[in-house]
C-alpha cells in the first residue's frame, strides 16, 4: 500500500514537471530584486509555472523580445516608435512598479550626506566639474569640508534602462547635456569608466575612493552606500524614497497614455523625487504558445492583486490605482 502511495506521488510530480510552463524572460536590472521575489513566489504557489528571468539590462531585454527569443522582456526605458515597428512581434508595455535612481559616491572622511544640484550632476559627467571641492558642489553643501580630489565618474557600459532614466533627467535639466549627449539606454559618455549592470556600478563605486555613480535605490541601500539628495524641479533637495517616487507619478498617472510610455523625471511638485520612473514588462500580444500567454496573463493578474503590496518593502512604489485599473484591461489583450 505504501509503495502504491509513493508511486502515485512520484507519478504526480513527473506529470507536473512534464506539463510545467517554462516562461523565459530577460531585461532590466533596475527591477530585478522585486521580479526575482515575485517570480519565485508565483512559482511556489503555481508549481506548474516556472518563470526564468535573466537580468541583462533593458537594451538586451528589448532586443531579445523583439527577436522573439524570449517570452517577455523588461525595460526601464520605453521602446521607441522605431523599435516597436522593427520588432518581429507586436509588443505591449505593462508597467509594474516605480523606482528611483540615486547618485552614489565614495568619499572617505565625509560622513554627512551630500546635496547635488541637477546641473552639477550633468557637469560631472560632462567633465566640467572634476574636483570634489569644486565651488558649485561646496555651495550646495555648506559646512562640509570636501577634499581636493579628482572625481571618478562611473556609468553603465551596457544598454540600460537605469541609464535611460538618468540621462532622460539630465536632458531635461541641462541644455548642454541634451545637445551633446541626449538620452537613451546607451549613450556616448564624455568622461568616466563603464561597468555592467547596477551591480557593476555599485561594486566599482564601493571599491573606488572619490568615485561617483548612479544606481537604482535598492542597490544603494542593500550595499549600504552613501547617496545624495537631488534638487528637484521646485528647487528642493530631496533624498529618494517611495513617497517621493509616488509624488512624482501622481500627476502623470491621471493622464497616463494608453500605451503606458511616459516619462516622470523632473516632475513638478515640492515632494517629487526627480530621478524616478515606471518600469515595464514587454509582453507579446500574440504568443505562438497559447498556454504560455495564459500563464503570463495569470501572473500579471496576480501581480496586481498581491505583488504590488510588496513593492514598498523593496524600496519600489506600487502602481497608482488609476494605472492598475488600466493594466487590468490591457491584460485581456495577451493571448
Amino acid at each position: 500500500m505504501k509503495l502504491k502511495v509513493i508511486a502515485t506521488g512520484v507519478l504526480a510530480l513527473v506529470t507536473i514537471g512534464a506539463n510545467a510552463q517554462n516562461i523565459n524572460g530577460a531585461g532590466a536590472t533596475f527591477p530585478y530584486p522585486i521580479y526575482s521575489k515575485w517570480f519565485s513566489e508565483y512559482s511556489a504557489l503555481h508549481p506548474d509555472v516556472k518563470i526564468n528571468y535573466q537580468s541583462i539590462g533593458s537594451g538586451g531585454g528589448i532586443r531579445q523580445v523583439s527577436e522573439g527569443t524570449v517570452d517577455f522582456g523588461a525595460t526601464d526605458g520605453p521602446m521607441t516608435d522605431q523599435q516597436l515597428k522593427d520588432a518581429k512581434i507586436k509588443v505591449i508595455h505593462i508597467p509594474t512598479v516605480l523606482g528611483a535612481v540615486v547618485p552614489v559616491y565614495n568619499l572617505p572622511g565625509v560622513a554627512k550626506e551630500l546635496n547635488f544640484s541637477s546641473d552639477v550632476i550633468a557637469d560631472i559627467y560632462l567633465g566640467k566639474i572634476s574636483k570634489w571641492n569644486d565651488p558649485r558642489i561646496t555651495k550646495d553643501n555648506p559646512g562640509i569640508s570636501l577634499p581636493d580630489k579628482s572625481i571618478l565618474p562611473v556609468y553603465r557600459s551596457d544598454g540600460s534602462g537605469t541609464t535611460f532614466i538618468f540621462t532622460d533627467f539630465l536632458s531635461k535639466v541641462s541644455p548642454d547635456w541634451s545637445s551633446k549627449v541626449g538620452h537613451s539606454t546607451s549613450v556616448k559618455w564624455p568622461t568616466g569608466i563603464g561597468q555592467k549592470g547596477n551591480e557593476g556600478v555599485a561594486g566599482m563605486v564601493r571599491q573606488s575612493p572619490y568615485s561617483f555613480g548612479y544606481v537604482e535605490l535598492i542597490y544603494a541601500e542593500t550595499n549600504k552606500m552613501s547617496f545624495g539628495a537631488v534638487r528637484n524641479a521646485s528647487g528642493k533637495f530631496l533624498k529618494a524614497s517611495t513617497a517621493g517616487v509616488t509624488a512624482a507619478a501622481a500627476a502623470t498617472s491621471k493622464t497616463m497614455p494608453a500605451d503606458y510610455r511616459v516619462s516622470i523625471t523632473n516632475a513638478a511638485g515640492a515632494d517629487s523625487y526627480p530621478i524616478a520612473s515606471f518600469t515595464w514588462l514587454l509582453i507579446p500580444t500574440h504568443s505562438t504558445d497559447p498556454n504560455k500567454a495564459k500563464a503570463l496573463a495569470d501572473f500579471l493578474g496576480w501581480m496586481l492583486d498581491h505583488g504590488e503590496s510588496e513593492a514598498a518593502a523593496l524600496t519600489y512604489a506600487p502602481l497608482p490605482k488609476q494605472v492598475q485599473d488600466m493594466v487590468r484591461k490591457s491584460i485581456a489583450n495577451v493571448k
